[in-house]
């Protein structure tokens, strides 16, 4: 995938749920992984030509983990003139070593989150940009239907009342593929995950499932997809374009 395929769906995404005003400061969560540096440059690049004027810092959680080194992070962020920040935090050593837990993604995710929201606002942000892509909703959502008996996943755009932040997805519209494309295509300085449990999680076995779904029924992924927009979720906002092929 091109720079400019990226952009034509991170607008489409910003301007169908409203996703960015005049003003906003935005702070993109960077994992150091591809959906995250991918959304990096998206967001980069959306900044050069959108009428809506807005500034963009990076954010990322160092959970502790040895030899995880975020240099090549930093450099990529100062060649795009990017300001980034690095929190440090021990929550690996919390979750493996104190609590040892044997199911710790839940909980981790919680303290991720808490420790990036508590950073962005205080640089004065007022929106977090998480680098979420097209599998990621679906697989949210049928990681919800088999183990929560609910029809749900994430929102395009949510504000979180007690934090007086607004979490946004602009890389909805991105299918998985397109970022590993991407991340080649543009060679992005990914950082390895060094979490232990990392492609041994129900995440994982939702990933398999829909690959194994989509290849016994051609176009499954993408119907799955089209009923999550359509579905009315709770707490999704209305689109503000007639619905499109997407």
């Amino acid at each position: 995938m091109k720079l400019q395929q990226l952009l034509s769906y991170t607008r489409k995404a910003v301007d169908e749920y409203q996703m960015i005003e005049e003003g906003d400061h935005i702070a993109v969560g960077i994992s150091g992984g591809k959906d995250s540096l991918t959304l990096l440059y998206a967001l980069h690049g959306l900044n050069r030509f959108y009428p809506k004027r807005f500034e963009l810092s990076a954010v990322t959680v160092d959970l502790g983990y040895e030899k995880c080194d975020f240099s090549p992070v930093s450099q990529l962020c100062n060649e795009l003139n990017v300001p980034y920040h690095i929190v440090k935090t021990d929550i690996s050593r919390l979750l493996f070593e104190e609590r040892k837990e044997s199911n710790p993604c839940s909980l981790c995710a919680k303290m991720r989150k808490g420790a990036l929201n508590q950073e962005v606002k205080s640089m004065g942000c007022n929106k977090v940009a998480y680098a979420h892509h097209k599998d990621d909703i679906i697989e949210t959502m049928l990681l919800s239907m088999l183990f929560e008996g609910r029809f749900y996943s994430f929102s395009p755009r949510t504000y979180l009342d007690r934090m007086d932040l607004t979490v946004i997805r602009p890389m909805m519209f991105v299918d998985e593929t397109d970022v590993i494309g991407f991340q080649h295509k543009y060679d992005l300085p990914v950082v390895k995950s060094r979490c232990p449990i990392d492609g041994y999680t129900k995440r994982q076995y939702a990933k398999d499932l829909v690959r194994q779904l989509n290849r016994d029924h051609h176009g499954a992924r993408q119907r799955m997809f089209t009923a999550i927009l359509n579905g009315k979720i709770k707490g999704w906002p209305e689109r503000t374009v007639q619905a499109r092929q997407t």
